[in-house]
């Protein structure tokens, strides 16, 4: 198996892992329009499909082949796309770690759950949103070994599709749970950047 395979594997056992794990929740008590989530949703499912769709075809050694046959912008050395690999699963473990901390008050989609609150401790005393920064860490990996011009329009979009999720998720909970409470984390916190206050 070559790193650009096996990069399917992280992502295909968090998506399965965290579909499995979407039981595990609070009642929701409150979101926000479903028209006000369209955009978002919109921009990462495009944003996923051009940096992940692929397609199985039957070829010697069972090979999967690109949709898109794009000529690579870059290439890397199977080293570098091993690490990268390895950084996309580092990333999908800080995705873990925060959904494992934030426990029944995660929701897939902007809500507020019973008992809702702050969380400022963790893996959210690094971001304010941890788990979307590591599936950005993980597509920005997913980028470098694919090095496609495709590639990168599917990270750019999964970036700009969850920044525009954060955004719409601070201001309902800044709603919900006390614009001071939120705030005072918020000065004291970065929002996707590890130390860059947004």
């Amino acid at each position: 198996m070559r790193p650009d395979e096996a990069i399917y594997i992280p992502w295909v056992l968090w998506a399965l892992s965290w579909t499995i794990a979407a039981a595990w929740a609070n009642r929701t008590v409150n979101r926000p329009t479903t028209g006000s989530q369209m955009l978002y949703r919109l921009i990462t499912i495009v944003g996923f499909f051009l940096l992940l769709a692929y397609v199985a075809r039957r070829v010697p050694g069972w090979h999967v082949q690109p949709v898109f046959q794009l000529a690579p912008i870059w290439s890397l050395a199977d080293g570098i796309k091993w690490a990268m690999v390895g950084v996309a699963s580092l990333g999908f473990l800080f995705c873990w770690w925060a959904r494992i901390y934030l426990g029944a008050l995660w929701s897939g989609s902007v809500t507020r759950k019973e008992g809702h609150r702050v969380v400022d401790t963790g893996p959210y005393a690094i971001v304010r949103h941890p788990i979307y920064t590591g599936i950005i860490i993980a597509a920005l990996a997913t980028m470098a070994i694919r090095g496609t011009a495709v590639a990168v329009a599917g990270a750019t979009l999964i970036i700009a599709g969850y920044w525009i999720k954060s955004r719409l998720e601070e201001r309902f909970l800044r709603n919900e749970l006390g614009a001071e409470a939120y705030d005072a984390y918020a000065r004291k916190t970065a929002m996707l950047v590890p130390f860059v206050k947004l």
